[in-house]
């Protein structure tokens, strides 16, 4: 099972034909591993990466680390809960260290990740405290290199 879900991790689109080549199973079987995987939220969603600044639609991302007190009884996960419920959100981390949560959020601009961070995140009951860092150019994402063009780095030889 392992080796299939390193297979589909790295490249979900494969067809089902050729990963059952490649783990020497038949098709039936990996089609029948994969309903099962999905079913028990193993493999939780097939994901895009996509260069959005090369398709021309510029987003603002933010990760916000944010300092909570734990509720009773619940202690971080009533608060993540709320907070993973917005739209802008896309992931959240409970941490070890100087902080407790770690958000990463998505808005339209600027304006908007800050309005957001002040208004709807800051005002939760049981936050603290909130710092937010602007992503201001990504390299590589999800394992994924983002310009990835090949340049020859050789040194040019003259005789």
């Amino acid at each position: 099972m392992r080796e299939l879900l390193e297979l589909l991790e790295h490249d979900a689109r494969r067809p089902v034909g050729e990963l059952a080549a490649m783990l020497k199973r038949s098709e039936y079987e990996v089609e029948k591993n994969i309903k099962d995987l999905e079913k028990n939220k193993i493999i939780l969603s097939y994901n895009t990466l996509i260069n959005w600044e090369k398709f021309g639609d510029d987003t603002v991302t933010a990760i916000i680390e944010i300092n909570l007190t734990p509720q009773r009884e619940v202690g971080f996960d009533a608060i993540a809960e709320r907070i993973y419920r917005f739209d802008e959100v896309r992931t959240v981390y409970l941490m070890s260290g100087s902080f407790d949560l770690l958000v990463i959020i998505e808005g339209k601009s600027l304006n908007d990740v800050a309005n957001f961070v002040a208004t709807r995140l800051a005002t939760i009951e049981g936050v603290t405290a909130t710092r937010s860092h602007f992503m201001l150019k990504p390299y590589k994402k999800d394992g994924v290199i983002i310009n990835d063009e090949e340049r020859d780095r050789r040194l040019v030889v003259s005789p």
